[in-house]
């Protein structure tokens, strides 16, 4: 399950505009914002994507992209 919110905070961090991402991830900035708000999964070709544009280490990717559904929802919810 993705970490949506640190995810958010790569994105706003990297100065790229949500749109850009979304080209280089091959879909509309809707669908895109769709994965952002946690509805649909990235696939691993788009974590691959995201990590190298967004310059995402290794640590980074597991804590965004691999944790565990419940170690992350309260401090969504805040």
């Amino acid at each position: 399950m993705t970490n949506t919110k640190l995810l958010k905070e790569k994105i706003q961090q990297s100065g790229l505009k949500k749109s850009h991402i979304a080209k280089e991830l091959g879909m509309s900035r809707p669908t895109f914002n769709t994965y952002l708000e946690g509805k649909a999964e990235f696939r691993v070709s788009h974590i691959n994507i995201l990590c190298a544009l967004l310059d995402i280490n290794f640590e980074q990717r597991e804590a965004i992209f691999f944790a565990p559904s419940g170690a992350f929802k309260a401090t969504e919810q805040t």
